[in-house]
């Protein structure tokens, strides 16, 4: 081995550690390329990377910003599990989606891990995390927001071999054919996970090969190491106290809350304490969020707020320290459900950013849609009758910030760098077609920067019988403006029938019926706003009418700026002056 005490060329180190995050984007991109699902191909619900021996991350691809960290923690339970008793060997491939340890969202996002030995020794590990379209469970699409235990959300993997020393565990893939809807879009997914993990094997043991185990075992250590320092380096920068942030999850799904969560941030010069406690205990339905997710939700504000750039690894979250109640809605306990835990998790994560922005202008926003919406519609297909199933999330609006507007029809935070199915895939694969796909225009999130607008993505059924479980949450609390800026709007839904009646606005609604021509009218948040309106430039006022963002009676009572809507000449207000 390499002693502590030996300096490695800091060429070959650099030369390693990119080799290292290349082995992560290819895995990525593999896995994309040989999926079977447009959750994954198209919308990108997935990530993959490289951990140490030990768990420690090492790179991580992400679509969903939600999974950091994630990967890390599926891998130190398949230690646990396997590593400390010696049955680790070449060839296993581990399948988890336990919420409540490594999985640490639901039984949707199924993970798999393989160990990367080299000369008989586990070296690291290659992961990835990945929703399925199906996992079986009550309802089509698996994840509900009305399950009132685990059972009902699906098959679970307590980390179970898929592979056993090379060998496929048939009965366990026979299990899974038999207990989901859509058994060649979960299998096919399965597959293409496997193909992802032995690529980033491929590559390490190559690595292993050019320059010897010793070696990159120390350029890990070094990355690592390095991670740490950048991320302390970064934390000296913020304003030292303890900033403090209430909030609530607006509902369970089966009639409760909403659920009042609060935190505590500490910064110091070493160490960003995020204090839970006094939250809400974990609640009869599926918004629970287990303290895996807890942790993936806090590493994404805190990787936001000190160094977005950077290469992700365990290093980076050294300095982070978390402290939660056993057993409250953000570190929920078996057998509690946790099919819809992302509405928690961006809570968690925006008491966060509520209770920094003041402090941190120049990093942090105002409020953002702060829900995955999501919706899943099933039903049958107008041509081919065979069954379909929509599973995706939504887009929304970001607040507006210290110098620049909020954007516009953008994931939430912890859907990160996802796409909606397009248009055109949504109106070949499913029965439906798309009406509308528009700018969401209600006058909200006004400010010297205003928020940037929801959208609006109307689905019409061309079937009979179809059903629509719609989880939007932000429905009854709008978004946060900041800085004297107005609030922003809510996520909601309508559904326009056929016969002219027009039902909602609902948030949270599980399997409603549509029928042939009913539309099912999805309509996201518009974000805060930031700062006094009455500073908003009065061109870029005339700009925004131009652009049908805000009306004439608004720009003159909102901004104080009278605009003449044929010629669009403008005269400010006495209050502007």
């Amino acid at each position: 081995m390499l002693s502590n005490e030996t300096k490695i060329d800091p060429f070959t180190l650099e030369i390693v550690k990119d080799s290292l995050l290349a082995t992560g984007d290819e895995m990525f991109i593999a896995l994309a390329k040989t999926s079977m699902s447009p959750i994954i191909y198209e919308v990108l619900d997935y990530a993959s990377g490289l951990t140490d021996a030990k768990g420690q991350l090492l790179t991580q691809g992400n679509g969903v910003t939600g999974f950091i960290g994630m990967l890390s923690f599926m891998v130190k339970q398949t230690v646990e599990k396997y590593g400390e008793t010696g049955n680790l060997h070449p060839g296993d491939i581990i399948i988890v989606n336990d919420p409540y340890g490594g999985g640490g969202s639901h039984l949707s996002d199924v993970g798999l891990v393989m160990p990367i030995f080299y000369d008989g020794e586990v070296i690291a590990f290659s992961a990835n995390k990945a929703h399925w379209t199906e996992v079986g469970g009550k309802d089509p699409g698996s994840f509900t927001n009305d399950s009132r235990d685990i059972f009902q959300e699906g098959l679970q993997f307590p980390s179970l071999k898929l592979f056993d020393a090379g060998k496929l565990n048939e009965p366990l893939v026979e299990m899974i054919k038999a207990n989901v809807r859509f058994p060649d879009l979960s299998l096919g997914d399965m597959w293409a996970q496997v193909a992802a993990l032995k690529t980033g094997e491929k590559r390490v043991v190559e690595l292993c090969e050019k320059h010897g185990k010793e070696l990159i075992v120390s350029a890990i250590r070094s990355q690592l190491d390095h991670g740490e320092t950048i991320s302390r380096q970064e934390l000296t920068k913020l304003p030292k106290g303890t900033y403090t942030a209430s909030g609530y999850v607006e509902t369970d799904g089966i009639g409760n809350g909403p659920f009042p969560i609060q935190v505590k941030v500490t910064i110091t010069e070493d160490a960003f304490t995020c204090d839970f406690r006094g939250s809400s205990p974990q609640v009869p339905g599926p918004v629970n969020c287990s303290f895996t997710g807890l942790a993936s939700a806090v590493r994404t504000i805190f990787l936001a707020i000190t160094n977005p750039d950077q290469n992700v690894n365990d290093g980076v979250f050294r300095p982070l320290e978390i402290i939660v109640d056993d057993k409250s809605i953000m570190s929920a306990e078996r057998p509690a459900p946790t099919s819809n835990y992302f509405e928690t998790m961006l809570g968690c994560t925006d008491l966060i950013w509520k209770a920094l922005a003041p402090h941190i202008p120049d990093k942090l926003a105002a409020a953002h849609l702060l829900s995955v919406c999501a919706v899943t519609l099933t039903g049958k297909h107008h041509d081919t009758e065979e069954p379909f199933l929509i599973v995706e999330p939504s887009v929304g609006g970001w607040g507006g910030a210290e110098g620049q507007d909020g954007a516009s029809g953008q994931f939430c935070v912890l859907d990160g760098e996802t796409y909606n199915v397009p248009v055109e895939v949504a109106e070949t694969r499913y029965g439906v077609m798309i009406d509308e796909y528009s700018l969401r225009i209600d006058g909200s999130g006004a400010g010297q920067y205003i928020g940037g607008k929801g959208v609006i993505r109307s689905y019409r059924a061309l079937t009979d019988e179809q059903s629509a479980t719609v989880t939007f949450g932000r429905n009854k609390y709008r978004l946060w403006g900041i800085n004297g800026g107005q609030d922003g709007s809510l996520n909601e839904f309508y559904i326009h029938k056929a016969n002219g009646d027009i039902d909602g606005p609902f948030g949270v609604y599980p399997r409603y019926q549509l029928q042939k021509n009913d539309v099912l009218k999805l309509m996201t948040a518009t974000g805060g706003g930031y700062g006094d309106p009455m500073k908003r430039p009065a061109e870029q006022v005339v700009r925004d009418v131009k652009n049908e963002y805000y009306t004439v009676e608004e720009a003159e009572h909102v901004f104080g700026v009278s605009i003449d809507p044929q010629t669009f000449d403008y005269k400010e207000s006495a209050n502007r002056r």
